[in-house]
């Protein structure tokens, strides 16, 4: 099965990306997305090292649409405290994918964000569920922080940058 892979970072997809090779009948398809990521110095560090990672495993990654945070900060204005602005976030990322996933003609999309310890994973189910209802797909999650550990010695062992915030400007002053 074809499955689009929203692609939040490299550190993020380090683990999934050496789980799927046990998979063989699952093929991701890396799509990196993140109108959220804030400065853009962050987003371009962040966006390098995935493409070092994907070219590591032969991968490509489709980096389209470009720098958008206009569109993250437009949701965002609405409602900035957490956890909402999280769902805000992931919302918005989940609905681009289903999109894709669905205009590409694959069964399912799923995320890297799934790695994180961080983040919120009750909300990543509730709001892919969501997204993929909507467009006609289905939402692939598979809970990828068991793999911690490997993740970050993959990430470091390749010299991938390693970001200490999620991405966006709330979060990086709260660090």
């Amino acid at each position: 099965m074809d499955i689009l892979l929203h692609v939040c970072c490299g550190p993020c997809a380090a683990y999934p990306l050496e789980f799927f090779k046990e998979r063989p009948d699952i093929t991701p398809h890396l799509w990196f997305y993140n109108p959220n990521i804030h400065p853009r110095g962050e987003f371009l560090r962040r966006r390098d090292s995935l493409a070092f990672l994907a070219a590591h495993h032969g991968l490509t990654v489709d980096f389209s649409p470009p720098y958008q945070p206009e569109l993250f900060l437009a949701e965002l204005a609405k409602n900035p405290a957490p956890p909402e602005r999280c769902r805000t976030c992931y919302a918005l990322r989940f609905q681009a994918a289903a999109h894709k996933a669905a205009e590409r003609g694959y069964p399912a999309f799923g995320t890297t964000l799934a790695f994180s310890r961080r983040q919120k994973h009750e909300l990543i189910v509730e709001e892919g569920q969501k997204a993929a209802a909507l467009h006609g797909v289905e939402f692939y999650y598979e809970d990828w922080r068991p793999g911690w550990q490997r993740g970050h010695e993959i990430a470091k062992s390749l010299g991938l940058y390693r970001q200490n915030y999620c991405g966006c400007v709330y979060s990086e002053f709260e660090r």
